[in-house]
Parts: structure tokens; C-alpha cells; sequence
């Protein structure tokens, strides 16, 4: 059972030796990871009210990382981005970038620059969950 102050990070990758690479270093570094071969997959799965954030694939079987990225967002599913892929331009990262990404990685992935994305989503994504907690009782003590 997951504690709720523990962040997980979630991986999408159809390749399962680079999610169970990235899992791999995640749990060396001391990171909760869930992994997913498809995007539809992560749909299903229910948020926990820890931090996290995604480390997303471009290029995946059914829809890509970039259209999975405007369907969370319509959605209202808030969740920090890190893009991976072995096949970016430069238009691609401009698009995920100004949709919000965190970062756009390219394969093969820098240990260090990987877990620095991750820590910035994290962070990113505490902040923005304090910032909703904070909303939440000034709403409920204007209602008094």
C-alpha cells in the first residue's frame, strides 16, 4: 500500500527494457515507480494524493505521447511531464514544452539529467497540490 507521502513517478514506455531501465534507476534513487506499456493504461489507474509526476514516451502504440498529453489536460488530470523519445525534432519539444511539459529527454537517457526532470516535477507538482490545499480552506473558511 502506498503511503500518501510518497511520491510515485509513472513510466510509459512500449519498450519494456527502457521502462524497466528507468524503473530500475527510480528505485535506486529511492523513487516509487509504476510502469505501463500503453497510455490507455495509465488512464486507468487512480492517483494517489502523493506528489507525482510522468515519464512519457512520444512515439507509442495507439495514441502518442503528445495526444495522451492534450487528453489529460482536457481531462482536468494534473500531472507533471517528462517526454522521452529516440525520435524528436525540434517542433515536437516546442509543442510538448509549451503544453506544459516539464522536459524533453532524448534516448539514449542521461541518469542524472532524468532524476533532475523527475525532481523538478515532483516538485512542481507538491506545489501545486499545496496550492489547492490552500484554496480549499480559504473556500471553506469564507463559508462559515
Amino acid at each position: 500500500m502506498e503511503s500518501a507521502n510518497i511520491p510515485t513517478v509513472f513510466v510509459i514506455d512500449d519498450d519494456a527494457d527502457i521502462r524497466a531501465s528507468i524503473r530500475g534507476l527510480l528505485k535506486s534513487a529511492g523513487l516509487q515507480s509504476e510502469g505501463f506499456e500503453r497510455a490507455e493504461q495509465f488512464l486507468q489507474t487512480k492517483l494517489s494524493d502523493s506528489p507525482s509526476c510522468l515519464v512519457l514516451d512520444v512515439s507509442l502504440p495507439g495514441i502518442n505521447g503528445l495526444e495522451f498529453q492534450q487528453q489529460l489536460t482536457k481531462a482536468g488530470r494534473q500531472i507533471p511531464i517528462i517526454f522521452v523519445t529516440g525520435h524528436g525534432d525540434i517542433p515536437m519539444s516546442v509543442k510538448a514544452i509549451k503544453s506544459g511539459a516539464v522536459e524533453f529527454l532524448t534516448k539514449p537517457l542521461k541518469r542524472n539529467v532524468l532524476l533532475d526532470a523527475i525532481q523538478q516535477a515532483l516538485a512542481r507538482d507538491s506545489v501545486r497540490r499545496q496550492e489547492q490545499a490552500d484554496i480549499a480552506l480559504l473556500k471553506n473558511a469564507t463559508t462559515r
